[in-house]
């Protein structure tokens, strides 16, 4: 699942999960609408937090941008999951307060690339990034 450096893991995701994935993760939280985030912040204070971008799509900033002028999530790390890379859209996340930016190219490519282990599974162990990514499917 995720690296022990991340004990709490909030997934902003849809609701395509099979719960008996969800069940084996009794430090994950998931929750698929939007409504719900801050409230799930708030309660289950995790220590990183992965948004689907696809699934949040222009409510995204609104979402960053509250996260990043509250004092109460400065310890909290933000990864966004996209379906492929966009400079001008991944300039904005980082400026936003994006940690870490995971793309499904990446997850995909074949493990003799250099770029792809050092990116995702320095965070991530790979059972976390397949089911990421069945989840925008």
């Amino acid at each position: 699942m995720i690296r022990t450096r991340f004990k709490k893991v909030l997934l902003v995701a849809p609701d395509v999960f099979p719960d008996q994935l969800i069940a084996d993760c009794r430090d994950l939280k998931h929750v698929a609408l939007i409504s719900n985030i801050f409230p799930s912040l708030y309660e289950f204070n995790p220590d990183i937090v992965i948004f689907d971008y696809d699934h949040l799509g222009k409510d995204i900033e609104k979402v960053l941008r509250r996260i990043s002028i509250n004092k109460f999530y400065d310890k909290l790390k933000v990864c966004c999951y996209k379906s492929k890379p966009n400079t001008k859209t991944d300039d904005l996340l980082k400026t936003l307060g994006v940690d870490h930016l995971i793309y499904t190219e990446d997850i995909s490519k074949s493990p003799d690339n250099k770029k792809a282990p050092n990116n995702t599974s320095t965070i991530f162990d790979s059972s976390i990034l397949k089911w990421v990514v069945s989840a925008s499917h």
